[in-house]
């Protein structure tokens, strides 16, 4: 009997082992007995196909094998040490690009705060700097590419059906002709985007299209003298100046508005940040016309005659106005009198155009020259003579010129930085040009004359990135009608409108004085002065007298500090300009007691 129970001991101690044994703990003694393939040796019973053994077994090879060949079936990599550790990094070349302020001088340490949050600011920037510049040839991928020739190949003599054969169809496609002879002379538009084009015929004929698809939106005829076209803000209404009132059309022709105040409008041009329409008339006032609200925002009376020439900058909104009299007149609505007036010419101006940074004005008058003037500082830097002088001007988001003389349409380059002694690309058109515009985004000069339309193929002109929060191509109706409620919430007040917009961001100390001046003589008091310094009395007999006397001079000689760093800088700048009328020559003479006696002369 007891071997019988020691024997069952024995067995339920080794059932217990075996309960506890799992899949990773299989004993050596096992393995041993597998004969090689897989097979077991005979007098072993194999394991069920569906047994628990056998799907353990399974599962622990596929981890073996996912861990031998890696996720994708590959043989894992080995890790090695990264040879260029960290980001790339970017040149600061391109981080000039996106730099938008100067670091801030070192703040004083009793600032603790504004320390902080200054220098939190300067990290922020730097980050946004870097990330941009690095992404700036990722996001903007385009380049704008001119045209070259073979050797020894003027440009110039290439003539637009060689281009459009040498290009893609696509590309080829955008440059056509227009035959209409029977209204003409025309005068045209693009809108923002650059896919609509707007077309008005002198005797009477307004039509527009999407130019690239050569869709015709609509097509009237006002049956009397149509003076110029613009597109407003979207590509929904456009205006028109005809021989009597201003009229405001939809995109399908329908008569939105008959503005009588404006009366003889010969030229216009449209502000789109401040949804102001400017309008030149041939009685000699500028006025403008809030189109979002449709009410006159102002009317100057220049006093300078008929007014035939007109562009604005795109920089400020400033109107630019030609004269018979050879000047050009720089215009606000805020202003009754002309903020700038220049002598341009010796002969009457025939026509302005201002680059959209602003920096450059191109003119061209009767005394056959084509002048190039610096709105910096208001004076010319370059002048070229034409042989028949120029009757259109009109510049390209990329700053090539085009100019028309008579029936041919000559294109410049670079005419600002170095003289051009000949013409990038020429073309000649079925009738005398009327009007110039080159198209946002494409490489396309819209000419207008007498027998109708040429678009042409200008490689090199257009923006080759554009802003699609701003103005983009491609958007849907949905898209635009919800950026044109975004723009008239963002819309510029025409009081905002200056010579130099960057003055809004700057204090005007001057006027501040003087009202701050002005309030302490009527108050008879300073409102801004800092009251005296009452100690707060402390409890328990801590505020004693010395301490409270301790913390009056700790505050006065802090408020002394500041006017004793200004005395010191002051006498510092004395004593170098002293020596600097001395030549830097110290006397060298010994001083007597009886010196201080002595008269001193007048600095």
């Amino acid at each position: 009997m007891a071997s019988a129970e020691v024997a069952l001991k024995h067995t339920h101690v080794e059932k217990k082992k075996k309960v506890s044994e799992r899949y990773w703990q299989g004993s050596g003694e096992e393995k041993k007995d597998e004969a090689p393939g897989g097979s077991h040796v005979p007098g072993d019973q194999p394991a069920p196909l569906g047994s628990q053994t056998n799907q353990q077994t399974s599962a622990s090879e596929k981890k073996k094998k996912y861990k031998a060949e890696g996720r994708h079936g590959k043989k894992a990599i080995t890790r090695k040490p990264d040879p260029f550790p960290g980001s790339a990094p970017v040149p600061e070349e391109k981080r000039l690009k996106f730099r938008r302020k100067m670091k801030i001088a070192q703040l004083p340490q009793h600032l603790s705060k504004l320390r902080r949050v200054v220098a939190s600011s300067q990290a922020e920037s730097e980050i946004t700097e870097k990330e941009s510049a690095r992404h700036d040839q990722l996001l903007l991928q385009e380049d704008a590419g001119f045209l070259e020739g073979d050797e020894d190949e003027d440009t110039c003599t290439i003539s637009q059906e060689d281009i459009a054969d040498a290009v893609d169809i696509t590309a080829g496609a955008k440059y056509f002709n227009l035959d209409l002879s029977q209204f003409g002379p025309y005068r045209l538009d693009y809108s923002k985007t650059g896919r609509q084009l707007l077309l008005g015929g002198r005797r009477g004929h307004v039509a527009c299209l999407d130019w690239q698809t050569k869709q015709l939106l609509c097509e009237i005829n006002v049956m009397e003298t149509v003076n110029d076209v613009k597109w407003l803000h979207s590509e929904a209404m456009y205006a028109v100046a005809q021989k009597k009132w201003l009229y405001i059309y939809d995109s399908s022709g329908i008569e939105l508005h008959c503005i009588r105040k404006f009366n003889d409008v010969l030229r216009m041009q449209f502000l789109p940040y401040h949804f102001l329409l400017a309008t030149a008339s041939a009685t000699g006032f500028l006025q403008y016309l809030d189109v979002s609200v449709g009410k006159e925002v102002a009317a100057v009376g220049t006093k300078a005659g008929r007014l035939d020439v007109m562009c604005q900058n795109p920089q400020n909104a400033i109107i630019h106005l030609g004269h018979s009299n050879g000047t050009v007149t720089l215009w606000s609505p805020n202003q009754k009198e002309a903020i700038v007036k220049m002598l341009c010419h010796q002969g009457g101006v025939r026509s302005v155009a201002v680059d959209k940074t602003g920096t450059y004005m191109v003119t061209s008058g009767m005394d056959k020259k084509l002048k190039v003037f610096d709105l910096r500082s208001f004076k010319p830097f370059q002048s070229y003579f034409l042989p028949a002088g120029a009757s259109s001007l009109a510049l390209s988001h990329r700053g090539l010129l085009s100019a028309a003389t008579g029936d041919i349409v000559q294109v410049y380059r670079d005419v600002w930085n170095t003289p051009v002694k000949k013409p990038y690309m020429a073309h000649k058109v079925h009738g005398a040009v009327w009007g110039l515009h080159f198209c946002p985004y494409e490489d396309v000069l819209g000419v207008g004359h007498g027998e109708g339309f040429t678009s042409m193929l200008v490689p090199g002109a257009g923006e080759p990135n554009f802003d699609g929060l701003d103005s983009n191509p491609y958007r849907s109706a949905k898209q635009r009608q919800e950026w044109e409620v975004k723009a008239l919430l963002e819309k510029i007040q025409p009081e905002l409108i200056s010579l130099d917009p960057g003055k809004l961001s700057q204090v005007d100390y001057a006027t501040f004085k003087q009202k701050h001046q002005d309030k302490v003589n009527a108050l008879g008091y300073d409102p801004l002065a800092r009251d005296k310094f009452k100690p707060r009395m402390r409890k328990k007999g801590r505020s004693s007298t010395g301490g409270v006397i301790r913390r009056k001079n700790q505050v006065a000689h802090e408020d002394k500090r500041e006017i004793i760093i200004t005395t010191l800088k002051e006498k510092a700048e004395s004593a170098k300009e002293r020596k600097k009328n001395n030549n830097g020559e110290t006397s060298a003479v010994q001083r007597s007691a009886l010196d201080r006696f002595k008269k001193r002369a007048a600095p």
